[in-house]
């Protein structure tokens, strides 16, 4: 049976590794100018990178502007007509599920201002061997490969060394 704070530990890491994995990034569009007329809204997104699990999110004022997520005619047309999505909070997060192209418009008129941006969602990319991975692939008596994916911090790295060293050095 495990000791408590053998069991302690295990829940700690355990804790860890799912953080490690939910590592989303929210892409806040426009940065500090928000989402408002006469901004370069192509140039921002050509300067990201979006991952199917990521976030894009719009802040701007909600009794001036609106978020309307449309297709490629409705983007091109700045017109709302077939629109997929609407949102008018202010403050709007628009989780990027899907691995495709993602268009958005204000609704009131702006788009033509500039008020419209196109993003393109990535596939998560395949898991990277970590460098604590191969070191300790490379030890006597390791434990094997350890794959650490997309925005995972040294936390989880950490947590995945310690472990492999507590569990494999016989401290338990």
């Amino acid at each position: 049976m495990l000791t408590s704070t053998t069991n302690l530990l295990l829940r700690v890491c355990s804790v860890l590794l799912v953080l490690g994995t939910v590592a989303a990034t929210d892409h806040i569009v426009g940065a500090n100018k928000g989402w408002n007329p006469g901004i370069n809204y192509t140039l921002w997104a050509n300067n990201h990178t979006f991952y199917v699990g990521d976030l894009i999110s719009f802040r701007y004022q909600k009794t001036q502007y609106n978020v309307f997520e449309v297709n490629q005619t409705g983007y091109d047309n700045c017109t709302t007509e077939g629109a997929l999505g609407n949102w008018s909070s202010g403050k709007d997060f628009i989780l990027l599920n899907k691995t495709q192209r993602y268009y958005f418009i204000c609704g009131n008129g702006q788009c033509f201002n500039g008020m419209k941006v196109s993003v393109l969602v990535h596939p998560l990319p395949s898991p990277t061997a970590s460098p604590v991975a191969h070191s300790a692939s490379n030890s006597t008596g390791a434990a094997g490969l350890v794959l650490l994916p997309r925005g995972v911090t040294g936390l989880r790295a950490l947590a995945v060394a310690l472990t492999s060293i507590w569990l494999g050095s016989g401290w338990i």
